[in-house]
C-alpha cells in the first residue's frame, strides 16, 4: 500500500501532530497545546489548526471537550500506513474561502442578468428559509435553494454545476459533519437570513456591486461565526482568514 501524501494545508499539519503522538511527545490523557500556541509555533493559520484537529478526531486519536482543550485518547501506530481522511478532502474552512471567492463573483453577474422571474424564485427561497427558523426545523432547504437561485439568475450552466459541486463537497463532508457536531447554538442561522435579505435587495437594484459585497460579508460572517462556534480554547476568538476585503477597494473606484 502506497504511503499517504498529504495534499492539503490541514493534513500537513495533522501529520505533523499524529507523528508528535507517535514518537511519545503526548501521552493518552495529555491536553494538546490551545490552538493559538500550534498556530504560532509551526507557523500556520489558525483554521489549519481546527482542520488538522478534526482529522485526528475523526482518526479517534483525540477527543475534543469544549471549554476545555483537545486530548490525547489513542496512540497511532507507527506501522499504520494509510490515513482516514481521503487525500481528496477539503477542510471546512477551505471550502468557505473557495465559496467566498466564488458565489461572490457569481451574485455580481447575477445582478447584471436577474429577470423578475429570478426574483419571484429567490424570494419563495426566503420563503422556506423563514418557515424552517420559525418552525425550529434543522434543515436547510431554503438557505441552498437561495445560493442556487442566485446561481441560476447568471443564466449560465457551468457556473451552476460548480455551485452545485461545493455544495455537494460540503455535505458529503466528514470534516464539515464533525465541526458542526461542536455547534449547538443555531441563533446564528437568524443572522445569515438577515444577510439573504441584504443580497436579495441588491439583485432587486440590480447592483452589481452591492450584490457582490453583499454576498462576500455573508459568507465572512459564515466562517466567523462557525470558528466563534466550534472553538475550544478561546470563545472569542476575533481572527479572520482574510487580511482585507477585495470587494472594499472595487468599491471605491465604482
Amino acid at each position: 500500500m502506497m504511503p499517504f501524501e498529504p495534499k492539503r494545508p490541514y493534513q500537513e499539519l495533522g501529520m505533523i501532530l499524529r507523528r508528535k503522538l507517535t514518537n511519545g511527545e503526548y501521552k493518552i490523557g495529555e491536553r494538546l497545546p490551545p490552538e493559538r500556541n500550534i498556530a504560532e509555533d509551526l507557523d500556520v493559520g489558525r483554521t489549519v489548526v481546527r482542520e488538522a484537529i478534526i482529522m485526528l478526531e475523526l482518526e479517534n486519536l483525540v477527543e475534543v471537550r469544549k471549554g476545555s482543550g483537545v486530548y490525547i485518547i489513542n496512540i497511532p501506530d507507527k506501522s499504520q500506513s494509510r490515513e482516514i481522511i481521503s487525500n481528496d478532502e477539503a477542510g471546512p474552512f477551505e471550502m468557505l474561502q473557495a465559496r467566498q471567492l466564488l458565489e461572490s463573483n457569481i451574485a455580481e453577474f447575477a445582478a447584471i442578468q436577474v429577470i423578475p422571474g429570478d426574483i419571484s424564485k429567490l424570494r419563495a427561497a426566503l420563503e422556506v428559509e423563514r418557515q424552517e427558523l420559525a418552525s425550529g426545523s434543522c434543515e436547510c432547504t431554503g438557505d441552498k435553494q437561495f445560493h442556487l437561485c442566485i446561481a441560476e439568475a447568471t443564466q449560465n450552466s457551468v457556473l451552476v454545476d460548480m455551485l452545485k459541486h461545493s455544495w455537494d463537497a460540503r455535505e458529503n463532508s466528514p470534516m464539515w459533519q464533525k465541526l458542526h457536531t461542536r455547534i449547538i447554538d443555531q441563533a446564528y442561522r437568524d443572522e445569515w437570513f438577515d444577510d439573504h435579505v441584504q443580497i436579495l435587495a441588491a439583485m432587486q437594484r440590480k447592483d452589481p456591486i452591492g450584490a457582490k459585497h453583499a454576498m462576500w460579508q455573508h459568507l465572512e460572517n459564515v466562517k466567523q461565526r462557525l470558528l466563534e462556534l466550534s472553538d475550544i480554547d478561546d470563545p472569542n476568538f476575533d481572527g479572520y482568514l482574510f487580511s482585507s476585503n477585495p470587494v472594499v477597494h472595487l468599491q471605491a473606484v465604482r
